[in-house]
């Protein structure tokens, strides 16, 4: 009998596979940090070698980069998804605080990945052209949005764009980061489900209250 003919030898895609080695670096390097991670963990984990890591991304500190722009790369993807043109001024600022506190939910990564980097005072970060402009879009549509609330008269607080995106991403950012020591401490788990959608609302509450000057 004569056998069937042999499948023919899937190609490699060099997008996934970077897809793929991404999402695995960016759990180890949030599991241990920069410096405790290991790309031949990361490559035992794929079942590859850290030839190929190396091959896609040349160094251990370029694979970190990477995943740090993936990582920034997708909250301001979730932003630009907001139209504020079709939202009135006070709807859009609490569409934009309630959406940061759903990614930040859902996204915990990133905030061990952003904690850490702090721990290296920005360093990787700055060596990032794909994050040198990466903070703009979020300021130009918060910038929007406020220009739209002072038009309209629903904003009373002459707000800066960064100080609002400092408010919104500090009250969200907290809640993972701080979950912990905040447990320990208060024995309340910020995280827990019986919390989330008071904070999800207590956080569009204060950035409206400010943009809206109340209690002023």
């Amino acid at each position: 009998m004569t056998s069937p003919p042999a499948a023919p030898e899937r190609q490699r895609d060099p997008d996934r596979t970077k897809a793929e080695i991404l999402e695995v670096a960016q759990q180890e390097f949030a599991r241990r940090g920069y410096a405790g991670a290991r790309v031949d963990e990361i490559a035992a984990r794929m079942r590859t070698t850290k030839r190929m890591i190396y091959y896609y991304f040349g160094s251990k500190e370029r694979l970190y980069v990477a995943v740090l722009e993936k990582a920034y790369a997708e909250v301001r993807e979730m932003e630009r998804a907001i139209e504020v043109e079709h939202l009135a001024p006070v709807e859009a600022i609490r569409t934009l605080a309630e959406l940061t506190f759903d990614h930040h939910d859902l996204h915990r990564e990133f905030i061990k990945l952003v904690t850490i980097e702090n721990i290296h005072q920005a360093e990787h970060i700055r060596k990032s052209q794909a994050l040198a402009n990466l903070g703009t879009p979020v300021l130009d549509l918060i910038s929007r949005i406020l220009d739209a609330g002072q038009q309209s008269g629903d904003f009373v607080t002459e707000a800066d764009a960064i100080d609002v995106h400092m408010l919104i991403s500090s009250f969200c950012f907290f809640r993972v980061a701080n979950q912990h020591t905040f447990g320990a401490l208060f024995g309340r788990d910020m995280t827990a489900p019986e919390h989330r959608a008071r904070l999800r609302a207590m956080v569009g509450d204060m950035v409206v209250a400010y943009v809206r000057g109340s209690g002023a």
